[in-house]
């Protein structure tokens, strides 16, 4: 199960990064991919009492990554 959460948060971060980096018409969903990674992670440190991954670094990616993708999967860019 650890070693399940580890590998597809790490995934999970590479797929949404390079999704991101592409800048195509899915690239907006890098976003929800990318809040996939940070709860695999938050998970992973929880149950291994990991403190760097369960800390509120992944916490602020998780708000971020709502607010950002929030503004670009459900609202239009003004311009």
């Amino acid at each position: 199960m650890m070693a399940l959460l580890e590998w597809f948060g790490a995934a999970t971060g590479i797929i949404g990064a390079l999704l991101l980096a592409a800048n195509f018409r899915l690239s907006p969903w890098a976003f929800v991919i990318y809040l996939l990674s940070c709860a695999a992670w938050i998970a992973f440190g929880l149950l291994t009492s990991a403190p760097g991954r369960r800390s509120g670094g992944h916490a602020v990616g998780v708000c971020g990554s709502q607010y950002v993708g929030d503004r670009w999967l459900v609202r239009k860019p003004v311009g």
